[in-house]
């Protein structure tokens, strides 16, 4: 299943539908939405968020291997370095492989002090790149320790995230080039809504790939995009959610004819 995922992913088009549990002891309903309106038929597979905004939703992990098992597609479980430490994420990680959950996409996460849940404190014992390495050493049949496991996980595919916009791309293009020295196979970035915005992400991702040299050759840039169709929707993006830049057009409010407004309601 996933080595035909990520041979997709580096050879012909690639989509996945992120999903995202809710505040709820079941996620049942987000499986049954997916049926009803036929979305797992149009997708490679699918991403699942983990307590995005520091809130705290139901599991990732178990959310991951559900919809696995309903839809028998990939599903790219979210890892939050917020939540665990250096032991939590190793055991998180070998629990999940027994379940066939092998693609990660590994997240610095949102500051606890977002959070919902009173006095909430985060762990934060590295970025998202102490995640990568912990699954590089994984994939070598070790622990973060370099201790031999002594049943070698199957391969672990791991993902990393990049914000879609910054004020100098240079950032950016650093930031891509730190995660792919650390054998990201793939980066998926921020919504991002305009061509110049998606021609940058690409021509600063290519760079990176040119400094980090023959290991990188395989990664690959996934652009993020979240559909926009509320004006609150622009608005939330804009104040909620870092390295995103929504096009001013987005805030606009529809303009409608005089004429056609006076035919609708039957005065012409």
């Amino acid at each position: 299943m996933f080595e035909t995922f990520i041979d997709k992913l580096h050879n012909d088009t690639f989509l996945t539908l992120e999903t995202t549990p809710k505040h709820s002891a079941t996620f049942q309903p987000v499986i049954d939405r997916i049926k009803a309106l036929g979305l797992h038929k149009k997708v490679d597979g699918f991403s699942v968020t983990d307590s995005p905004l520091a809130k705290m939703k139901y599991s990732a992990m178990f959310a991951s291997l559900k919809i696995q098992e309903a839809f028998k597609k990939p599903a790219l479980a979210t890892m939050t370095m917020r939540d665990r430490n250096k032991i939590a994420l190793q055991s998180s990680l070998l629990g999940a492989n027994e379940f066939d959950i092998r693609a990660i996409l590994a997240l610095t996460g949102d500051p606890a002090s977002m959070s919902d849940q009173p006095a909430a404190k985060g762990v934060f014992e590295g970025n998202s790149t102490l995640l990568l390495d912990i699954i590089k050493c994984f994939n070598g049949g070790i622990d973060y320790a370099g201790k031999p496991l002594e049943v070698r996980p199957r391969p672990i595919y791991p993902f990393a995230v990049s914000n879609a916009f910054a004020k100098n791309p240079k950032n950016l293009q650093k930031k891509m080039r730190l995660k792919l020295e650390h054998d990201a196979a793939a980066i998926i970035t921020q919504p991002v809504y305009s061509t110049e915005n998606a021609r940058m992400l690409l021509e600063l991702f290519e760079k990176a790939k040119v400094e980090v040299g023959e290991k990188a050759k395989d990664a690959q840039l996934i652009l993020g995009f979240f559909p926009i169709t509320r004006l609150r929707t622009a608005q939330f993006l804009t104040a909620h959610v870092p390295g995103v830049e929504v096009p001013k057009y987005c805030f606009l409010k529809p303009k409608i004819s005089t004429t056609k407004h006076r035919k609708k309601r039957g005065l012409n």
